[in-house]
């Protein structure tokens, strides 16, 4: 795990709403994820591991669940569903929100998942996790407010990431961190030779 320097060597990011900032990171890509009950996980970030059920046809998988009970557990009715589609080596990185809650579910390709909790409160403040997931591990990621997140496509293949947020866009409550920020110091390079 590469730790966080601390609050003290942190840089606050602008806005209203809890504290959040970036941290000040070893290089390095953090904790690899391997198991959706994984310890280190970042607090919060929740993963629901996807089921395919493939024929002579082709598969079929569930994405979402609107409800009481279930993945989108407190999501409204003004929850909106998206998707992106990226090209080989794109990286999408770095965004956050300070109210929105994103469900992640990456369907087709492989993606190099990476978070950062960025809330200073939050006992996993400063940490960063790197999921590998796609069609080979099918898994639905929970992302809460004031983690930053990211992607970079793995592979020769385009990626489709299907997603859904609580709330309708707003551009006042997301905020962006560049990809190569020296404070989250991530390594998207390569790194199993």
């Amino acid at each position: 795990m590469n730790p966080a320097v601390g609050p003290a060597g942190a840089r606050p990011l602008p806005g209203a709403g809890a504290r959040l900032a970036v941290p000040r990171r070893e290089r390095g890509i953090g904790a690899v994820i391997l198991r959706p009950d994984s310890p280190d996980l970042i607090a919060g970030v929740g993963i629901e591991v996807g089921a395919l059920w493939p024929d002579d046809r082709g598969f079929f998988t569930e994405l979402f669940r609107f409800g009481k009970e279930g993945w989108m557990r407190g999501f409204s009715p003004l929850a909106q569903v998206s998707a992106a589609l990226s090209h080989p080596g794109t990286i999408k990185a770095v965004h956050y929100h300070r109210h929105q809650t994103d469900l992640w579910a990456p369907v087709r390709g492989q993606l190099q998942v990476v978070l950062f909790d960025l809330r200073v409160e939050a006992a996993t403040f400063g940490q960063a996790n790197t999921l590998y997931v796609g069609e080979w591990r099918p898994w639905r990621i929970r992302i809460p407010p004031g983690v930053g997140h990211g992607y970079k496509v793995a592979g020769s293949e385009p990626a489709l990431m299907i997603y859904a947020t609580d709330r309708y866009y707003d551009p006042g409550d997301e905020g962006r961190i560049a990809y190569n920020d020296a404070g989250l110091n991530y390594d998207w390079e390569l790194q199993h030779k």
